[in-house]
């Protein structure tokens, strides 16, 4: 079994990433030094002695367990902490409901912490909160995501779990959301794959369990004849086309796909160990749950890069189908998609190729991305800023760069150094996540949005959604430029001559930039 079981869940909280991986969140130029810094430990203390902005890890974590169905979630926070949730409502119902039209949307309580409480503690009003949620909605699942208040407090909110499931009829899942503890926003996925492993897996159904011999992979002949089925861990950034464009694909090659879990009901994940194969849509995402179900149910984890961009999807389609021994017809129908894709491309990439791109969001789809736009559309890629740096990045950073290094950075929003950047290299084009577009978009550049819930990104489809928006967002950037010239930046004209990485400190005994 894989030595994660017997380790980090029989803690009360998943270990900060910086720990477990060894991430890094400031780096700034490193060049081939990166993996030996990272691997020697030098990056994990890497700093900034300033920084404009860091990530929350609640809202992280509420990516992942606002779209559970017949869940209620209980903010345990002062009123503020929750509030990001009146963005995610309306698009959480009508995603749910395009899954299940039964399903009720976003419901979260708060414990609505205040200056006594502080003093005095919040447990009370977090028992209030889950008797509340437990009464009014009639749940499935109760998850509490304890945020930076309690956290500093002290508040035992296992304690508060296990008096109260007694007293309740849901499940009740503990999340460890406290944004203090690590540097590192990922750290979040983690806190919810925590919750759920020890609590709703232990809320399956009874069952007969499947025979299988301890060996390796080849000894789940037994599940492969009954069923040919496999796990995908649908991300937090993954759209409905999305999930539908790769379920297409696997079942062309005769497998049958369950999305996990990403708008699951609650006891959906009693069932998730009757796939013969989990498999990763972004490892930056999955790692900790899959290799933690590995260890639990025996069932194998198979980890790839993200699915965009013909290379990476044809990784993924074969190397998932190889598993089952369907590898020949994989490879005939991404031959088949990848002809009509270059036909279809072939207009776009005309009028993309030699456009310069700075690049900006999570590592693992920041970098499938620049893959993509270099070799299928001929984009230039000037600078990819990840999030963070770890090493599920090793092998897909060194694929882009290769034919000439590019400048990789790490830093979680940062707007400061990534507009010092934009001004030196003056892309054509800017690509990064909602929020920290703002900035790029107010400098006069163009901006495409590395994920939105409504548009197709992965598979052959997403790779002609992407080039098609690519080129209407280039053809007029009038909008960007008007909000350059009358919304100035609140940067001085000396910060632009400086070092955008003279920030960073060092980590332990060597720097962390280049």
């Amino acid at each position: 079994m894989n030595e994660l079981t017997y380790t980090y869940l029989k803690a009360r909280e998943a270990p900060k990433r910086e720990d477990r991986l060894g991430a890094a969140n400031a780096l700034g130029k490193c060049g081939g030094k990166r993996c030996a810094l990272r691997e020697s430990g030098c990056l994990k203390n890497a700093a900034r002695s300033f920084q404009q902005t860091q990530g929350c890890q609640l809202y992280l974590a509420s990516s992942i367990i606002n779209t559970f169905i017949n869940a209620v979630i209980v903010v345990h926070a002062p009123l503020g902490c929750a509030s990001a949730n009146t963005m995610a409502a309306g698009t959480t119902r009508v995603v749910q409901r395009q899954r299940d039209p039964r399903a009720s949307g976003l419901i979260w309580v708060n414990s609505n912490l205040d200056n006594s409480d502080v003093v005095n503690g919040g447990e009370a009003k977090l028992a209030e909160a889950i008797r509340y949620a437990d009464r009014t909605f009639r749940p499935q699942a109760i998850l509490v995501a304890s945020t930076c208040v309690p956290g500093i407090m002290g508040d035992d909110i296992e304690n508060v779990i296990d008096d109260m499931q007694s007293k309740v009829s849901a499940a009740i899942v503990p999340l460890h959301c406290e944004g203090f503890r690590s540097k590192i926003m990922a750290t979040a996925y983690d806190s919810v794959y925590h919750g759920i492993l020890k609590t709703l897996l232990d809320k399956r159904r009874e069952r007969k369990p499947l025979p299988l011999v301890p060996d390796e992979y080849a000894d789940f002949r037994e599940k492969l004849a009954v069923t040919h089925s496999v796990n995908v861990f649908n991300v937090s950034s993954m759209s409905r086309p999305d999930e539908l464009e790769l379920s297409r694909l696997l079942s062309a090659c005769g497998l049958t796909v369950r999305l996990f879990p990403c708008y699951a009901h609650p006891d959906d994940f009693g069932y998730i160990e009757e796939a013969a194969l989990n498999v990763s849509v972004c490892s930056t995402h999955d790692d900790y749950f899959g290799g933690h179900l590995e260890g639990i149910t025996g069932t194998p984890y198979r980890n790839f890069d993200i699915p965009i961009g013909t290379k990476a999807i044809r990784h993924w389609v074969t190397g998932i189908a190889d598993f089952f021994g369907f590898g020949e017809i994989a490879r005939q129908i991404c031959d088949n998609e990848e002809t009509k894709l270059r036909e279809a491309l072939a207009p776009y990439r005309e009028r993309l190729a030699g456009k310069r791109v700075y690049l900006a969001g999570g590592e693992i789809r920041a970098l499938a991305m620049a893959e993509f736009l270099r070799d299928d559309l001929g984009m230039e890629i000037m600078t990819i800023q990840a999030y963070h740096y770890d090493q599920f990045a090793d092998g897909l950073l060194e694929r882009v760069e290769q034919g000439g290094e590019r400048l990789f950075a790490s830093g979680t929003g940062q707007p400061f150094e990534q507009t010092n950047i934009l001004m030196k290299e003056k892309p054509d084009l800017y690509i990064g996540h909602v929020g920290i577009n703002g900035w790029a978009g107010r400098a006069g550049f163009p901006v495409f949005p590395l994920w939105i819930v409504s548009v197709n990104y992965m598979g052959y489809s997403g790779a002609f959604e992407i080039a098609r928006r690519l080129v209407r967002i280039l053809k007029n950037s009038a909008f960007n430029r008007n909000l350059a010239a009358h919304i100035p930046l609140p940067y001085r004209a000396e910060w632009y001559e400086k070092d955008p990485y003279s920030y960073i400190k060092e980590g332990n005994a060597v720097g962390a930039r280049g």
